[in-house]
């Protein structure tokens, strides 16, 4: 992997705004754990500084040349990992929590997500799902999920 090789993170504020940037793949590395942990990130790009707080984005996308314009990149996983990704993609399964998502649209089914979500999308039309904290956590084929959906209001 070329750390100096720029791939464009695009990503959705909870209000609906959507922005990208262009990040190294140590930069998305650092976002990612950001992310996860719930603390704000700062990097500089070029000679700008960006800054970005993880409670208020809704999802991002990582766009490589592997990947295609719809896809979402919960983690960078090469085929040819160096020591960083490695402990990246093992924080990444230790740390996943099982959603069932609900949708309007007639989708239901049950996603993985390295850490517990307030919104989701729906993979099938986009729509986004909320969590239903009153449903908490439910029984799937899958193991305890966490319940979501927007077939109904939600209390946030």
């Amino acid at each position: 992997m070329n750390l100096n090789q720029l791939h464009t993170m695009t990503y959705t504020l909870n209000s609906g705004i959507k922005g990208s940037i262009q990040l190294s793949s140590k930069q998305i590395q650092d976002w990612i754990e950001s992310y996860r942990v719930s603390s704000k990130y700062v990097t500089t790009v070029g000679k700008e500084h960006f800054g970005l707080n993880p409670e208020l984005v809704a999802d991002f996308k990582v766009h490589n040349e592997f990947s295609e314009q719809r896809e979402h990149v919960a983690a960078i996983q090469p085929t040819v990992a160096s020591k960083a990704t490695e402990q990246l993609a093992d924080a990444y399964s230790q740390h996943k929590v099982l959603i069932q998502v609900e949708c309007k649209c007639g989708a239901s089914y049950i996603e993985e997500s390295a850490y517990k979500r307030n919104k989701w999308g729906c993979k099938e039309c986009g729509d986004i799902v909320f969590l239903d904290s009153k449903k908490g956590i439910v029984e799937t084929v899958k193991g305890k999920a966490w319940y979501m959906t927007n077939r109904y209001f939600v209390e946030r």
